[in-house]
């Protein structure tokens, strides 16, 4: 053979064995990718074969498959509209999936390992194979007066969040982020129709798409105060002990004065604690944080549930992968050697500064101070039932704790300064009768903006029993923006307790 025809030969092995090698690598690597690939028609058509699984809460589908005679066989409908929006999240045919409607894909969809019993089931008695429903612990009553109470405010805000769970399990009893948005333009199968629904929520200035519960971060302001307060209560400082307080206190080496939102409050050189927290009195809280110092501080803040990693809680079922939730803060409060700021340190005593907090979490805070200083861990989904609802795939029986921030005597302190606080100070609004209610109110200060009006508070049974916790947040609300979200978290809580079934 002559060098030529040696080379032609040479090049053809190398061509094959690359061809033989792409070959195998898209088999073991990339085969899955491309199976599942939204821009597979031949994939998109197979999962619209199969009716998804309905989503519910309380007896109420909010999410449902009807079947449309067309080439994609079901069309995804949410009977429950912006009402549940930011709970279920939305399954568009060509973007990607969101909240629960993500996070249990696999069991709507039918296609989840353990749902081959019902799968061979239907291949012998030719039944047509669906997907599993999910019930989802919210409570319709506290739901609808949380959308209503929000969308309705008396201030005319028009964004905020509210989140009410049951303290003793973390069961969320109710999930609404203001502004919302109808899911199903979203899930339409024309996608031209879709991706110009979506385009237009996207580009909104006010995020309609945000689950302002699990994602925003905000200044929390004076709620923040109980954290303070818990540090306190652990450090040799009782209800009752006397803290410096007075009308006006500068921070010492650096820093402007902190006053407090009124001259009638705690114009005194000392208050009790009870009184700190019954008033909210900044002087206060910011001198007895730089005595409790920053470490001290900002542990407490850790073990309530602030600066933990990003991957460190999400909501959907127990233990189990659901929608993730932005990361609480409490920031820096060093100057640039290192050393701490003392007026870093004070403004973020009392919420200010660089500390960020989650609507989640401050109902969080609420709930651990209700329950004997145990956290629970919040959960959205209360069970699984197979396609013909005869098998509970996820049968809740154990909630599960997710960590201890007090004892339960330093709870005790911190309830009754926050019920306090709702009897005799600011969070009147949310006084509930026959009811014990537990509170903080919050203004908090954000830039140029007008503040922010924070409520966190609890309610009690006639037998001390926690029924409910909540957070309700109204973004830029203005001074009387705090006293606005205690009478909206009043009347969850109150929506709550009258629902059953939500706890």
């Amino acid at each position: 053979m002559n060098a030529p025809l040696r080379r032609v030969g040479l090049v053809v092995i190398v061509l094959f064995g690359l061809l033989f090698a792409n070959l195998n690598w898209i088999q073991a690597y990339k085969a899955d990718d491309y199976r599942n690939s939204d821009y597979n028609g031949r994939v998109q058509v197979a999962e619209y074969e199969r009716k998804r699984g309905n989503i519910e809460a309380g007896g109420t589908a909010l999410a449902v498959s009807k079947e449309t005679g067309g080439e994609l066989k079901y069309l995804r409908t949410y009977p429950g509209g912006p009402k549940y929006a930011h709970v279920i999240g939305y399954k568009p045919v060509n973007l990607a999936d969101t909240g629960i409607e993500e996070s249990e894909n696999e069991f709507l969809a039918g296609t989840s390992d353990r749902l081959i019993g019902d799968r061979l089931r239907d291949l012998v008695t030719g039944d047509e194979t669906a997907g599993a429903n999910v019930l989802l612990t919210i409570s319709k009553q506290a739901q609808d007066v949380a959308y209503e109470q929000l969308r309705k405010n008396r201030l005319g805000v028009k964004k905020g969040a509210a989140i009410a769970l049951d303290p003793s399990t973390g069961a969320v009893q109710a999930l609404v982020s203001m502004p919302s948005f109808d899911p199903d333009p979203l899930a339409s199968h024309d996608t031209d129709e879709a991706t110009a629904a979506f385009n237009e929520l996207q580009q909104d200035p006010d995020g309609p798409l945000k689950n302002r519960v699990l994602k925003e971060v905000l200044p929390p302001g004076s709620t923040f105060k109980i954290v303070t307060a818990a540090a306190a209560l652990e450090n040799g400082v009782t209800t009752e002990t006397k803290i410096p307080a007075g009308p006006s206190w500068t921070p010492p080496t650096s820093g402007q004065p902190i006053g407090n939102a009124a001259p009638s409050i705690c114009p005194e050189a000392e208050v009790t604690l009870m009184n700190a927290v019954t008033e909210s009195c900044n002087t206060g809280f910011a001198q007895l944080g730089v005595r409790l110092g920053a470490d001290t501080l900002k542990e407490k803040a850790r073990q309530f549930g602030f600066d933990q990693d990003e991957d460190d809680l999400s909501v959907g079922r127990i233990g189990e992968d659901g929608e993730s939730v932005a990361t609480s803060r409490t920031g820096s409060m060093e100057n640039a050697d290192g050393s701490v700021d003392p007026a870093a340190l004070a403004q973020s005593s009392i919420g200010q500064r660089d500390v960020r907090m989650t609507p989640l979490q401050g109902a969080l805070i609420a709930a651990t101070v209700a329950h004997d200083g145990r956290q629970m861990s919040p959960y959205l989904v209360s069970q699984i039932l197979g396609p013909d609802r005869t098998t509970n795939y996820y049968p809740t029986t154990k909630p599960r704790e997710l960590r201890q921030p007090v004892s339960g005597e330093v709870a005790a302190d911190l309830r009754a300064m926050m019920v306090s606080a709702v009897e005799n100070g600011t969070g009147r609004n949310a006084r509930i009768g026959g009811y014990t209610v537990g509170g903080k109110t919050g203004t908090a200060q954000d830039g140029d903006k007008p503040p922010h009006g924070w409520f966190i508070g609890f309610a009690l049974d006639k037998d001390g029993k926690p029924v409910s916790a909540v957070c309700v947040v109204l973004e830029s609300a203005g001074d009387s923006g705090s006293a606005e979200a205690a009478r909206i978290a009043g009347q969850i809580m109150r929506a709550a307790i009258a629902s059953p079934g939500s706890r």
